[in-house]
């Protein structure tokens, strides 16, 4: 497919030198194909306006001739220069600050080309960019691409790089999508697509050079996920369980509590899957307390009761801790063995429990990432949980996949996501969606304060701890901050030390080590801290029953979704749980987000919300969830987009030609290249 181009170095175009490349290098450009995929994140509009389309605030560039004299004024180190233009009949000053060297080039009736930022109440304008017409530097008229840039890589380098870059080797960049596809959408070619993106005659061409690249990075996207599911549901080699529904019900009965519908029915999704003959890939999304773990421990039963080994991953020690206790607790009247491991479980303990785990001495493992190291093997792995899923990159989970023969995966997340959202993106999973919270479960009251009720806030604390529960204080940084204006961790466990002295009060950060964050909550849960001072590294984490309070700083700088899983920290228990939002937010965004926590706790309905306020990128945190990260397209911003390739690739699929017709062999290559299917089952 891109093999050419990805083969070439990028120190192969004229004036890369080899420290050029190695600047390259920090921004992810290696190749050619890196470089010509650089693309730009706006453009700098040089086509010249007249004043008096221009509205006061607007950057704009205009066409105009210098007629007085340049006045240059210094001040502390700086410089101000300011001269009078005329552009038409129209007179105004244009100023630059502290390029006092431009003041000899301003001579009398020469023509100038000014971009900036225009004052309409000062009738002047902040010179941002100029350009001399008898010059002809070529900037007039045209649209200039804006590249993340830094260091020593400049705007101007960068463009005439590309530039070279297209020069030299734009012939060499492949057709990827079938014909059928770019005549149904009328997509320019592929070449003229990413030279247009980079050098745009025009808005509109390009935005159709755009258009064209957003639809393939997302096709390309959803062909690997979807073929993926293809040869997933051919292979047929999976893990059979073949546990029957009299013995579920047996475990079922025997919990404390009665399932709920929403439950009963994902219950049947995942014992179906098991059933089958094929590899269960399954993703188990519900609102955080929706009774997610149960559902785990149902497959993990009838995993052991079908003769198999199951294997629990979490991202945290004590998160696997707890889970070990609540799993012991359900398989004890059954006679299931669980154990631990975890990177504190050492010595002859771990020799133990890895020698009882190979034999098929123990039933069911629960663990963090200790569970993917070498020396851990399995008698019979028939199936993996993985619990919190976005804290494990894609090769963590398929490391633990490998320790078994083709075992079957039940992913959960307590993150909702709209449905159709969540199938279009997950698409080489099934989806099962919890939308009902158990019977019983403590509604948690919201509240939304101003910071000058911090006093009433601090009342509510000392009435909550002084019942005998425990309390939340999250706030957005670790230590104080000259560019934001928001409490600190650091700071604020100070001050509630002090205006808490007869209580315990706990400070957690990222920057601690893993040791400490756990010895931090393990006294939290324990009620050896009655209040914890806490960065957003409790977002997920242990059940403390009796934390009944959750006080966010600053809430307007968290999104929603993380404000509800913060939230969803409380409420865990018998007992009546507040959160309170202390925020005031100088946007209608920020305004919009307190209200929509204050209106519901619904999870789904403030995950909607949270897609409409947030906008494309920050929905999904896609550094952290393992989720794609794409160079143009975005999957909330494009979603119709993704919606139409994911048709589309599914309509392909179906096709025999797909496998077989040169018009689909790049498409063929590309999965090759991605390992999606090797040599054998091409053929």
């Amino acid at each position: 497919m891109e093999l050419s181009l990805d083969a070439i170095e990028v120190k192969q175009i004229n004036g890369v030198s080899a420290q050029k490349q190695n600047e390259l290098h920090a921004f992810g450009v290696f190749t050619v194909k890196d470089l010509l995929e650089y693309y730009p994140f706006r453009y700098d509009d040089f086509r010249p306006r007249q004043l008096s389309e221009i509205k006061h605030g607007d950057k704009a560039t205009l066409v105009a001739k210098v007629i007085g004299v340049p006045v240059l004024q210094r001040f502390g180190g700086k410089s101000r220069l300011s001269c009078k233009m005329v552009d038409g009949s129209w007179m105004f000053t244009a100023t630059w600050f502290n390029q006092q060297y431009v003041r000899e080039q301003l001579t009398a009736q020469r023509e100038i080309v000014i971009t900036g930022k225009w004052d309409q109440k000062r009738n002047a304008i902040t010179v941002t960019d100029y350009e001399f017409t008898d010059r002809g530097e070529g900037k007039i008229g045209t649209l200039q691409p804006v590249y993340s840039v830094g260091g020593k890589i400049t705007q101007s380098w960068i463009r005439k790089i590309i530039n070279q870059g297209l020069q030299q080797y734009g012939e060499l960049i492949p057709e990827i999508l079938p014909h059928s596809i770019i005549r149904k959408y009328d997509f320019m070619s592929r070449k003229r697509a990413i030279a247009t993106i980079h050098r745009p005659e025009d808005t509109r061409e390009g935005q159709q050079g755009r258009r064209r690249m957003v639809y393939e990075e997302l096709f390309l996207f959803q062909l690997k996920v979807q073929a993926f599911r293809v040869l997933n549901r051919g292979r047929m080699d999976g893990v059979v369980h073949t546990v029957d529904n009299a013995t579920v019900r047996q475990f079922v009965r025997s919990l404390p509590f009665e399932l709920t519908d929403a439950q009963k029915r994902v219950e049947l999704e995942i014992l179906h899957d098991m059933r089958s003959p094929y590899c269960m890939n399954r993703l188990l999304q519900g609102d955080v307390g929706s009774g997610k773990t149960v559902l785990a421990a149902v497959a993990l039963y009838a995993t052991v009761k079908s003769g198999f080994q199951g294997a629990l991953m979490v991202p945290t020690e004590i998160l696997a801790e707890q889970h070990m206790r609540s799993l012991t607790k359900m398989f004890e009247p059954f006679a299931i063995t669980v154990g631990l491991l975890t990177g504190s479980v050492s010595g002859r303990k771990r020799k133990d429990l890895l020698a009882s785990l190979q034999m098929g001495m123990l039933d069911i493992v629960v663990g963090t990432h200790a569970l993917i190291q070498e020396d851990v093997f399995f008698r019979g792995l028939g199936m993996v949980v993985t619990d919190e899923q976005h804290r494990f990159g894609v090769n963590q989970r398929s490391v633990l996949r490998r320790k078994g023969y083709n075992p079957d995966v039940l992913t959960m997340t307590a993150t909702p996501i709209p449905r159709t959202l969540a199938i279009t993106v997950f698409g080489d999973m099934d989806v099962s969606t919890l939308s009902e919270r158990p019977k019983g479960r403590v509604p948690i009251t919201t509240y939304w304060v101003k910071p000058d009720l911090m006093e009433r806030v601090l009342r509510l604390v000392g009435r909550e701890i002084g019942q005998g529960r425990q309390a939340y204080l999250i706030c957005p940084l670790i230590e104080e901050s000259e560019k934001l204006d928001v409490q600190n961790a650091i700071d604020l466990h100070i001050q509630m030390t002090q205006a808490f002295p007869d209580y315990k009060v706990g400070l957690l950060h990222g920057r601690m080590t893993p040791g400490e964050k756990d010895g931090i909550m393990r006294a939290f849960y324990s009620n050896e801290i009655q209040l914890l001072v806490s960065t957003t590294v409790v977002e997920v984490g242990v059940d403390v029953p009796n934390a009944t309070l959750m006080i966010i700083m600053d809430a307007d700088r968290f999104g929603l979704s993380q404000l509800h899983q913060l939230r969803g920290r409380v409420g865990r228990g018998r007992h009546a749980s507040f959160c309170v939002l202390v925020a005031d937010p100088k946007s209608g965004v920020g305004r919009e987000r307190m209200t929509a926590m204050t209106d519901t706790d619904d999870g789904f309905e403030v995950s909607r919300r949270d897609l409409e306020l947030r906008g494309p990128g920050d929905f999904f945190g896609t550094k952290q969830s393992g989720l794609p990260e794409f160079r143009l397209g975005d999957m909330a911003a494009d979603f119709e987009v993704l919606e139409q390739a994911r048709d589309d690739v599914a309509e392909l699929l179906k096709e025999a030609e797909f496998w077989t017709s040169t018009d689909y062999a790049p498409l063929r290559s590309y999965l090759q290249s991605e390992q999606i299917f090797q040599g054998d089952l091409m053929d």
